[in-house]
């Protein structure tokens, strides 16, 4: 057998010695021997908890309407100007009536004359002169002739255009001259000293909705103010193609900040009540399942399947998976494992997060305004 070369010795002899080498580099300590991870914990405990509902609103005048004109005619004087506040009755545009107040004082010597007529027969009637049936036409002729009066008046009345409400107007759409018809608008006049905002919520928080609640509502266009209202209605229908259904609040507006249209965020405070609560980064998010990890009372970890219900400023609530008292991993998830042990240190959670009682108390949340610009 020919002798290996010597050079060839050599490097087999290297080979073998870093072989053995990384095959002792790569040996896993025994289980036992793992060292623990580093984390902090908390124990789950039940805090009163503010659920709370968010949804997109459309603010909506009290009372809206489109001023229109009833008869075809000339406009003769405009008694306002755009964006001004009206009450009740007040004129807003008189319409030409010549050939109508011609008409009516036709009419009322006509009626003044059948009156007159009808009285001199009833003195001749009292004494038997005359017939009861010519007594009783000419009443019938002076009835006639009173109700054409007020007929002319009705439509000398529809020739001035008044306001069916308090509230504020929008641009005039008329002037002095122009020749309008029914339907031809003139203005429009809202009541918006307080204003509606509907707010479609899903159908699974309607148990939970109820007239009164709270509202707290945000505006892009003032976005560092926050309005309050109340729930003043609750619809009687759940939209069948998207399954949610409308509140309907209410919002004193003294300032007329708000105007029908207007986008605002909508916060539904419900009641409170006590929550199992930890914090949301806790837990674990893996396609549709939830978990966290509970420690063990031989400070290893386990897997616990969990279900969430509502997150608030970094808050979830726990509805299912664990109970009070658990000890659970709050940071340092994301390198642990079932079964590892850990060191974990505690920390005191506060208690969950209520909504705000006043604009003072919410001074934060116009941050959230920020999403709707």
């Amino acid at each position: 057998m020919t002798p290996m070369p010597r050079f060839l010795l050599r490097s087999a002899c290297v080979l073998l010695s870093i072989t053995a080498l990384v095959a002792c580099g790569d040996e896993a300590p025994p289980r036992g021997g793992q060292e623990a991870v580093p984390v902090t914990s908390t124990e789950v405990s039940l805090q009163p908890w503010n659920d709370t509902v968010r949804a997109l609103g459309t603010v909506k005048a009290r009372e809206s309407v489109t001023v229109t004109a009833k008869v075809s005619e000339t406009v003769e004087k405009v008694h306002f100007e755009s964006g001004e506040v009206v009450v009740a009755g007040a004129p807003l545009v008189t319409l030409s009536g010549e050939r109508q107040q011609a008409e009516l004082a036709e009419a009322q010597a006509q009626a003044a004359e059948a009156g007159q007529l009808y009285r001199r027969l009833a003195e001749l009637d009292s004494s038997q002169l005359i017939a009861r049936s010519q007594l009783d036409t000419q009443r019938a002729t002076r009835d006639t002739a009173q109700a054409r009066v007020e007929q002319i008046r009705a439509q000398l009345a529809d020739r001035v255009v008044r306001a069916p409400f308090s509230g504020v107007l929008g641009t005039r759409q008329v002037s002095p001259g122009a020749l309008v018809t029914p339907g031809t608008v003139i203005a429009t006049l809202d009541a918006i000293n307080r204003v509606f905002v509907d707010v479609p919520v899903p159908e699974t928080v309607l148990s939970s909705l109820g007239v009164g609640q709270k509202l707290v509502a945000l505006s892009a266009a003032w976005p560092d103010q926050v309005f309050e209202g109340v729930v003043e209605h609750i619809d009687t229908r759940i939209d069948p193609a998207t399954r949610a259904i409308t509140l309907r609040g209410a919002f004193a507006n003294p300032e007329h900040q708000l105007r029908p249209g207007m986008l605002m965020q909508v916060t539904v405070v419900r009641p409170s009540r006590e929550a199992l609560v930890v914090p949301e980064i806790s837990v674990v998010q893996v396609g549709s399942s939830s978990y966290v990890f509970r420690l063990r009372d031989d400070d290893t970890v386990e897997r616990a399947d969990v279900v969430v219900g509502n997150r608030v400023q970094g808050r979830a609530e726990i509805i299912d998976g664990l109970e009070a008292g658990d000890r659970i991993v709050v940071d340092g998830t994301g390198k642990l494992r079932a079964g590892m042990p850990v060191d974990a240190t505690p920390v005191t959670g506060a208690p969950a997060p209520a909504m705000p009682e006043s604009p003072e108390a919410g001074a934060a949340m116009p941050a959230l305004a920020g999403n709707l610009r």
